[in-house]
């Protein structure tokens, strides 16, 4: 048996539930192991009465979740929001790795500079600079700033109750793309005002400075991946 968390959009401030599910786990690295594992997973969740629930990574069985992985799910037009997160790390000896914007997810994620740079001491995207606390703000921001420019996909996600990433732990680390797709819908659904805040300001900075009001301050736990 294994626990994920599952990421459930709340009404109100931190606009995000997370409940962690009992379930079956399939070992094994095939695609085939993993499916069987979100199965289980969601099946028990839907026990719990959350339903339906939308798996968000390259192992989804449903295009819609395999569109919105952080590998997949594009910024700006021209790169993947993992791309962008990792190719925008500063470090205390080098960064940003801009170049790598432009590699597939996979590389960008598995990049050796990302590990012998030192500690992570800010990021600095489109020529801004911006803090590593919240530690999952930066990452979430871009996950909804992607999502702003993606209303097709996030159309979509507004009908599920609950996400789940089968590849997120916890106890390793703390960005999670289903958390960052929950406090997508939960804006969407009940602060909408606050979202449109957030998605239309004009500079950057601006927009990250209002999503920091509102969303909260995580417990500082995992690993920045």
């Amino acid at each position: 048996m294994a626990r994920r968390p599952i990421f459930i959009p709340d009404s109100s401030y931190p606009y995000v539930e997370e409940k962690d599910i009992e379930f079956q786990w399939y070992p094994g690295f095939a695609k085939s192991q993993a499916q069987k594992s979100i199965k289980s997973l969601h099946q028990a969740t839907e026990r719990s009465g959350i339903s339906p629930i939308l798996e968000i990574s390259g192992k989804s069985a449903e295009h819609l979740g395999v569109s919105l992985s952080a590998f997949n799910l594009s910024i700006n037009d021209r790169m993947s929001v993992e791309c962008a997160y990792q190719g925008s790390k500063v470090f205390e000896k080098g960064g940003p790795y801009t170049d790598l914007y432009f590699r597939s997810s996979r590389e960008a994620k598995t990049d050796p500079r990302l590990r012998n740079s030192g500690e992570l001491i800010a990021f600095k995207f489109c020529g801004e600079d911006f803090p590593i606390k919240p530690q999952t703000g930066f990452y979430n921001w871009l996950y909804i700033q992607a999502l702003g420019q993606n209303q097709n996909l996030a159309r979509e996600l507004k009908n599920f109750q609950g996400f789940s990433d089968i590849a997120f732990n916890p106890k390793r680390s703390i960005n999670c793309q289903a958390r960052a797709a929950a406090i997508f819908v939960s804006l969407s659904r009940h602060q909408q005002q606050l979202l449109e805040q957030i998605l239309e300001n004009d500079k950057n900075k601006d927009s990250f400075n209002s999503f920091r009001r509102i969303v909260p301050q995580e417990p500082e736990q995992g690993r920045l991946f």
